[in-house]
């Protein structure tokens, strides 16, 4: 495999809403990001995901753009952007730009041109549609809840919008819509960005016709064309959300001979607590064995022909540690526990903003203390069908899309040290417990076992390089080996609460290079959430 820059990279993603607000008006920005910078240096990360700061009427919290060439003023100005970018790069961090290409504001000139008559130059930017007896074109569902067509009574046609009415679809089978796209991106590529992030990219080559809505039959000849017009001879690493992309469909992505994209989203491993074909609220138990075939297999298929994202969490799913971890007594524990799992597989690491401090789901008492339109949309649609108000509020607590978004835990001032003034979502309760400041203080810092896990991930090619192989064990022990030349590493992880008694080598005759127990690791006995690193002598 040839060696890329981003192989050895930690990316930490930021939400800038909610990381680090510098002016007092309660919402994170530019500036704020820059003032943390050191933060993250000092953590290891050398790659930051930053969500969308162009201009927009923030529907969708930004991913609803208005203006790529914009930033929105309340994020700060280019000029802080462009700051930003040197600033990071000072210090050896690149940012990564999220590119939201499947839909754009109803905001955004091309599509206020499109709606304005048939005959506009733009109409073909959007899909339009006549109704069908009385009604939508089709039956097709929003993923934000109800028909996914909006009836514009000016030109007496429905547009597409695959999640919010105020997010049209654009249409990527009119050349000028990718050639626009492509510029947005040249203009980041020459402002010194190192990466995209494509948002919901598998589906942006829908046919309606079959009703195809992900990986439509033209999505790769798209995502060739993109390299091929403006990656190719860069140094940019790309990654794509691709939801629903099964292992055979990323192998296909990420390929580097097929020229597509450098890694993958995919939910395979995130949906294993979810009722199979029913909506993520429909809650099932994680069923550990489920979770080692699933990353396994990844692992394995992925090894040769393409390049893994490696995430637990980010801005539209839970905390890691309340979603599969113990965020009470063994917060610590998990937290840690899931980091190795994760960290020492193939691929490149994600944290998401205050994973590596072990910040937790948010339970607000009401529904009108949530901000996101998933929430509220979910919620109408399932109070209409008859769910109770306890059981809708269950769901959010376990898997909104808020509780990633409540503002950075830093110290114990007010608002978690985020904000001066009153922040557009309200801070998490325990953030007087768990903070930056006080958990860097804390003989049991989750931040610095991340730290020494990123230290040893990136001073050892048998992390980034080395070969995958399972182990068998408990069902609740998740045990496998990186083998590199003729170097061994061994991975046990306990992913329960309860103390095990493992089958694996009581005494592993090798050296101890990482353990989240203080206490020396006992034969065959592992505590709860355990997790330990051995490096085998051969």
């Amino acid at each position: 495999m040839e060696k890329k820059w981003w192989h050895k990279s930690v990316v930490y993603q930021v939400y800038p809403r909610s990381f680090q607000d510098s002016n007092g008006d309660g919402i994170g920005d530019l500036n704020g990001l820059i003032s943390r910078l050191d933060y993250i240096a000092e953590l290891g990360a050398d790659l930051i995901w930053l969500c969308p700061v162009y201009a927009s009427p923030n529907d969708d919290n930004g991913y609803d753009i208005s203006d790529y060439y914009s930033i929105h003023p309340e994020f700060g100005s280019m000029d802080d952007m462009d700051r930003l970018i040197s600033e990071a790069a000072r210090r050896g961090i690149c940012i990564m730009m999220d590119i939201v290409a499947n839909h754009t504001s109803d905001e955004h000139p091309w599509f206020i041109e499109s709606r304005k008559n048939k005959d506009n130059p733009y109409r073909d930017f959007y899909v339009w549609k006549d109704g069908a007896e009385g009604g939508p074109p089709s039956s097709l569902q929003s993923i934000f809840s109800g028909s996914a067509w909006n009836y514009d009574p000016l030109t007496q046609q429905y547009y597409l919008h695959m999640f919010s009415r105020k997010q049209p679809d654009l249409n990527w089978h009119h050349p000028a819509v990718r050639l626009a796209l492509y510029d947005v991106m040249r203009f980041w590529i020459k402002k010194g960005i190192k990466g995209f992030r494509f948002d919901v990219i598998d589906l942006i080559a829908k046919d309606l016709e079959k009703d195809i809505i992900a990986n439509g039959p033209l999505l790769h000849e798209y995502l060739q064309e993109m390299h091929r017009e403006v990656l190719e001879g860069t140094e940019v690493v790309t990654v794509g959300e691709t939801g629903g992309a099964d292992l055979d469909q990323a192998i296909l992505y990420t390929d580097p001979s097929r020229k597509e994209l450098d890694m993958v989203f995919a939910f395979q491993h995130i949906a294993l607590d979810e009722i199979p074909g029913k909506q993520k609220w429909d809650l099932k138990t994680l069923e550990s064995s489920d979770l080692k075939r699933v990353l396994s297999a990844w692992q394995t298929g992925l090894s040769e022909k393409g390049w893994n994202s490696l995430f637990w969490s980010n801005h539209d799913q839970p905390r890691i540690v309340s979603r599969w971890g113990n965020d009470g007594k063994f917060r610590y524990e998990s937290a840690t526990m899931f980091a190795v799992l994760l960290h020492l597989m193939k691929g490149t690491p994600y944290i998401y903003q205050g994973e590596e401090i072990g910040m937790t789901n948010v339970k607000f008492p009401e529904l009108n203390y949530y901000r996101d339109i998933e929430t509220f949309n979910m919620y109408k649609e399932r109070n209409a069908a008859g769910h109770s108000h306890d059981n809708i509020m269950n769901s959010i607590y376990v898997k909104g899309r808020d509780n990633a978004r409540t503002p950075m835990q830093w110290n114990t001032e007010n608002n978690a040290g985020f904000t001066e003034g009153v922040p557009w979502i309200d801070v998490n309760s325990n953030f007087a417990v768990i903070n930056a400041a006080s958990d860097s203080e804390s003989n049991q810092s989750i931040f610095r076992f991340y730290q020494k896990l990123i230290q040893l991930r990136k001073s050892n090619d048998i992390v980034i390089y080395g070969d995958y192989q399972l182990l068998d064990s408990e069902p609740e022990v998740f045990a496998y080996e990186r083998i590199f030349k003729d170097e061994k590493w061994v991975i046990i992880c306990n992913l329960s609460d309860k103390t095990v008694q493992s089958s694996l080598p009581g005494s592993l005759n090798g050296e101890l290079l990482i353990h989240n127990y203080s206490v020396p690791y006992q034969s065959q006995t592992l505590h709860p959430y355990e997790a330990l690193v051995y490096k085998l002598q051969n």
